[in-house]
């Protein structure tokens, strides 16, 4: 089986989010072989798709795995997926993926640009849950509720420098949403080619802060468009490995553009 290791939501190796893909054959093999092939991949997400047959609404079936639990929703393994088929020549033009979150289509653009549309998250502003500004180590402004598929709470924090200096207690994190805790701020200074800064920290599904999550961005864009004016926005998830979401709100759906890079491209022998 072919397995391939694509650094999404960046255009150079090892920057981004590493995430793991491959392209099956015939159906889904059982659970607990699709878990213990992400659990040996052990990144934040792999994914695994197989073609539908045609004429139906989807083109392939997709599914991802943390290395230890399924998720609803993964914004870039979709993006690294689409990039597998495009550059592979395994599928061409957009694709429409059948997931858990109902039928994720991606485009493919020029110099490598994937588009992809996803719901927007239904944000709920809610209080500040006892203990979250002292498991972050810093004090929320607001927090939302970012809906079941994404499943965090979203904090917005004073500003970029305070977001970037977060060190938090993941552990203390784990009772506030089923995912994790997504913290932003407005950029400091737009110039530098982003409006807003996030990270996100995910204990609960084994990842202590994830790099880049596309996912999240279904909740940043309504939030930042709403503040900011604009649907069409910029956002830096700031990790070690850093990288840039460009995110459209398109009412009740949110349009994420983004480049890939394939690392790793060999064989799964077990």
């Amino acid at each position: 089986m072919r397995i391939r290791i694509v650094d999404a939501f960046t255009d150079r190796p090892f920057a981004g989010n590493p995430a793991g893909v491959l392209l099956l054959d015939d159906v889904f093999p059982d659970d607990d072989r699709l878990q213990n092939v992400a659990m040996e991949v052990n990144h934040a997400e792999t994914a695994f798709a197989h073609r539908l047959p045609p004429g139906g609404e989807a083109d392939w079936a997709l599914r991802w795995f943390t290395p230890v639990a399924e998720v609803a929703m993964c914004g870039h393994a979709t993006l690294a997926t689409a990039h597998v088929l495009h550059t592979t020549g395994a599928h061409a033009g957009p694709v429409r993926f059948a997931t858990r979150s109902g039928v994720l289509v991606a485009t493919p653009g020029p110099d490598g640009w994937i588009t992809m549309d996803f719901p927007t998250a239904p944000l709920t502003a809610v209080e500040v849950p006892d203990g979250v500004a002292e498991a972050l180590g810093a004090d929320p402004l607001g927090a939302y509720d970012t809906g079941p598929d994404v499943g965090d709470l979203l904090v917005e924090l004073a500003d970029e420098r305070t977001v970037l200096g977060l060190a938090p207690d993941h552990k203390a994190l784990m009772t506030h949403s089923s995912r994790g805790v997504i913290a932003t701020a407005r950029a400091d200074d737009p110039s530098r080619g982003h409006d807003f800064v996030s990270r996100c920290f995910f204990p609960n599904v084994g990842i202590d802060e994830d790099p880049v999550t596309g996912s999240a961005h279904t909740a940043l864009a309504p939030h930042w468009s709403a503040r900011l004016g604009r649907d069409d926005l910029t956002g830096l998830q700031a990790s070690r490995r850093s990288g840039l979401v460009r995110t459209g709100l398109r009412g009740d759906r949110t349009l994420l553009t983004g480049r890939a890079v394939t690392v790793v491209d060999g064989e799964l022998l077990a």
